[in-house]
């Protein structure tokens, strides 16, 4: 699978990328929700958890991505 994202032209400075925008998106998904729900903080919690959770995966991807590259 990481032969063909390489292969594909997908970097491992690509996944870093998204690993750190998905941090980004993660806290402001959680902001956006607590203010429009009016302070429910249950779901503010769960939508940046999930989109939180995309990062490590990023940054595995990226690491196995760098094998390729050297």
């Amino acid at each position: 699978m990481l032969k063909k994202l390489h292969d594909m032209g997908l970097t491992s400075d690509h996944c870093y990328m998204a690993g750190v925008v998905s941090i980004g998106i993660s806290f402001l998904s959680w902001a956006v929700c607590r203010q429009h729900q009016n302070g429910e903080v249950e779901r503010a919690d769960r939508w940046g958890i999930f989109v939180g959770e995309w990062a490590p995966t990023l940054f595995a991807l990226g690491n196995g991505l760098r094998t390729y590259e050297k």
